[in-house]
């Protein structure tokens, strides 16, 4: 509580330093926060029309979830808010702090409505300074507190990343296990859609490349709920890599993962779709596109695609992946990140130093990002990332079955 107080006592002065400002720095003051808010309603829009997928995934698709007792629809704003609201009233040293996470709840509205249920000690507004607040968030930590720290996007994260690496992900192993670091950092990650090269980069390969930082990745509702509750209870700094796209998108969520206990481990991967002629080893919105593929495969070339969803970029289920190859010999990885030392080239170095390299029987493949920084343009953005084609025409040509 002493804690909670003093860190409310260090962000309250600006709101009394505001109130002594004179009328004329009031209005101007006003004038440029109407202009940032209108700057901010406009930016996380895509500003070009964007057609469906062209193949969505079976309603037969088997989920592979602990019962089908109770399946609901939910989506993945749903799933996150409802996780941190359920850890906020299980642990009172858990809040919430970042950009626009309270008054404005949210800029995608993750956050809506907590600051009604919990108040502004615990969902709390910051200024436009990521490394501030970044750095306010792993000291709060230190001190005893379970921060969870929102960007408004991962891009704007570069700003702080010497306090997440550094002062972060690297003062519990140098306090010898004596000063745990249990804050959270959430939010989109990767490309959304129109937002230019500067909001389009995927951050698993950077920070799951640092030895003290746990990474998620999560795709589905269900992996969002279990995940961010368990990122919350770790001790260990934890970036949470969301996908802006697939904020909007339902899945089906038992009864189970409904419960305020339902926790998913982290470091293990799970198998969306079982399959023996090819693995496929991916994460976040590029799951979709590679069980599209796998549909699509399996129906028209009777080609059985095993789909593993990492969910965990650091600690990365390596087991698992060896298992899958051992079966089907073969390992495509897929992502939307940039090719150069990225994810999939890192379980392809494993897979090739580990007992699954004499199973295979061709040389394992990477689907990416194009090597360019992302275009505005909206026909170029297309086909700088993969989609359900390509994946598939790559498949297929794995399997020399094109």
């Amino acid at each position: 509580m002493a804690s909670r107080a003093a860190l409310s006592k260090v962000i309250r002065p600006t709101s009394s330093s505001i109130r002594a400002l004179s009328s004329s720095s009031s209005a101007a003051a006003a004038g440029s926060k109407i202009a940032s808010r209108n700057a901010l309603l406009s930016t996380p829009l895509a500003r070009v029309a964007r057609s469906e997928p062209k193949w969505l995934v079976g309603a037969e698709q088997r989920r592979l979830v602990s019962s089908d007792e109770g399946v609901t629809q939910m989506t993945v704003r749903e799933a996150l808010n409802s996780a941190m609201e359920e850890e906020m009233n299980r642990d009172e040293t858990v809040f919430i702090m970042g950009e626009e996470v309270a008054r404005y709840n949210g800029a995608y509205k993750i956050t809506k409505g907590l600051l009604d249920k919990f108040g502004e000690d615990r969902v709390i507004d910051t200024p436009i300074t990521e490394s501030g607040f970044a750095g306010m968030a792993v000291g709060a930590a230190l001190a005893g507190l379970r921060p969870v720290c929102e960007f408004m996007t991962w891009n704007f994260a570069m700003q702080a990343i010497d306090q997440i690496v550094n002062s972060g992900g690297k003062t519990y192993y140098m306090s010898g296990g004596n000063v745990p670091c249990p804050v959270t950092f959430r939010g989109p990650n990767g490309a959304a859609a129109g937002v230019g090269a500067q909001h389009s980069q995927d951050y698993s390969a950077w920070y799951g490349s640092v030895p003290g930082l746990k990474v998620i990745s999560p795709w589905s509702a269900a992996d969002c709920r279990g995940l961010l509750k368990a990122a919350i209870r770790d001790p260990n700094p934890v970036c949470f890599l969301e996908n802006e796209l697939l904020y909007g998108v339902s899945f089906p969520v038992t009864k189970e993962e409904l419960s305020e206990d339902f926790l998913l481990p982290i470091g293990k991967a799970k198998v969306e779709k079982e399959g023996s002629d090819v693995t496929v080893v991916t994460h976040s919105k590029m799951v979709t596109h590679s069980l599209e593929a796998a549909e699509l495969l399996e129906k028209n070339e009777g080609i059985k695609v095993e789909v593993i969803n990492l969910r965990s970029i650091r600690p990365l289920d390596i087991d698992t992946i060896i298992k899958s190859v051992k079966k089907t010999n073969h390992l495509v990885t897929v992502e939307g990140g940039f090719p150069a030392f990225g994810v999939g080239s890192e379980i392809i170095a494993q897979i090739c130093e580990s007992p699954a390299f004499d199973y295979l029987d061709a040389p394992p493949e990477r689907v990416t990002g194009a090597d360019v920084p992302t275009p505005y343009s909206e026909s170029l953005e297309h086909m700088a990332f993969p989609d359900t084609d390509i994946i598939a025409k790559v498949l297929k040509r794995h399997l020399y079955r094109q």
